[in-house]
């Protein structure tokens, strides 16, 4: 491809823009096997919203014994808070997964705007993530939702297991339906369905998702969030695409995993994404040299190459821009808006 982009071939049924919402910050991070330092978790958020991105998902206010790579919250959101206060199109949204009352009184207090709760469309997930049953857990994120949006604070319901669970095998479609309206009426604003251990299919999303509408859950209320294990992720966002989804979580570099459901491999690399969406002609707002130096950079960190295909090609042919966001080198490659 010339200078490293695909060529722009528009799809009928597709959206004109998707938002990506950018996890690799937090539910890439929380699966490394040691804690990152807190500069280079601030210069990784840094340097994601220099690429374009305009939703990253910055940490986790959990205990520090359930998630320690994410026990420097109360350091890392304050280093990166002023993301959200730039102008107009360029301010950040800065949304963190609280998993409980404490956790809000924590994110609230340094001036979070947007919290996730994370919830489960299994009983097993729900025990082996929250220690509680699936009941138990949206009782406990009830009064979270109330308060937060007694804030002003958007809040984000992430559900787990929605296609597949390494316990009970498949997830039928009636129960993860059932459990969305339940979040819905809890008051969140949006919904991820999550494939947690990557073994949806473009037939079981586009059904899950039409069950959904029938059940009165607007598309605009959803995004998606697959899990690359069998390869599927990108045809996966595909089919929901094409159902009218326009929002889709994906992880800088193909970061993450789940800490507790070992068979989940990474999330859908957001440069393969890119990839993707720019070729079929839907904008993004994000520069896919900078993204793809980004991931370079903290593949460097972490000791180890990126699993993200994009990433991997772009590098091969030193076609990603690698100024980040302090260098000031300009790459003939820079992305250009289709």
């Amino acid at each position: 491809m010339i200078e490293g982009l695909p060529m722009a071939v528009a799809a009928e049924g597709l959206p004109d823009r998707v938002r990506i919402h950018e996890v690799g910050a937090r539910d890439g991070l929380q699966n490394e096997p040691s804690t990152v330092p807190v500069e280079v978790k601030a210069e990784f958020i840094r340097r994601l919203a220099d690429a374009g991105l305009r939703t990253i998902e910055a940490t986790s206010f959990v205990h520090p014994r359930w998630v320690p790579q994410l026990a420097d919250a109360e350091e890392l959101f304050p280093a990166v808070a002023d993301l959200a206060d730039r102008a107009g199109a360029d301010a950040v949204r800065l949304p963190a997964l609280v998993p409980n009352e404490r956790g809000l009184e924590r994110a609230l207090a340094l001036g979070v705007r947007e919290i996730a709760v994370f919830g489960s469309a299994t009983e097993s997930f729900a025990r082996a993530n929250l220690n509680r049953t699936v009941d138990e857990a949206l009782a406990m994120f009830e009064p979270v939702a109330a308060r937060a949006k007694e804030a002003g604070a958007g809040v984000r319901g992430y559900l787990s297991m929605c296609f597949g669970d390494p316990w009970e095998g498949p997830v039928p479609v009636a129960q993860v339906v059932g459990v969305c309206r339940r979040l819905l009426d809890l008051g969140c604003d949006e919904l991820s369905l999550g494939d947690t251990i990557g073994v949806a299919t473009p037939g079981h999303v586009t059904a899950l998702l039409a069950a959904l509408n029938d059940a009165g859950v607007p598309t605009g209320r959803l995004a998606v969030h697959f899990h690359d294990t069998y390869g599927q992720a990108l045809s996966n966002t595909l089919a929901a695409l094409r159902h009218g989804v326009t929002a889709v979580d994906a992880s800088a570099g193909g970061l993450g995993g789940c800490p507790y459901a070992k068979s989940a491999t990474g999330n859908l690399a957001t440069e393969d994404l890119v990839w993707m969406l720019h070729g079929l002609g839907i904008d993004t707002g994000v520069d896919l040299g900078r993204l793809t130096a980004t991931s370079v950079w903290m593949a460097e960190r972490l000791g180890r190459p990126s699993p993200s295909r994009t990433v991997r090609a772009l590098s091969s042919q030193g076609t990603h821009d690698t100024r980040g966001s302090q260098g000031t080198q300009v790459s003939r490659d820079s992305h250009k808006e289709q």
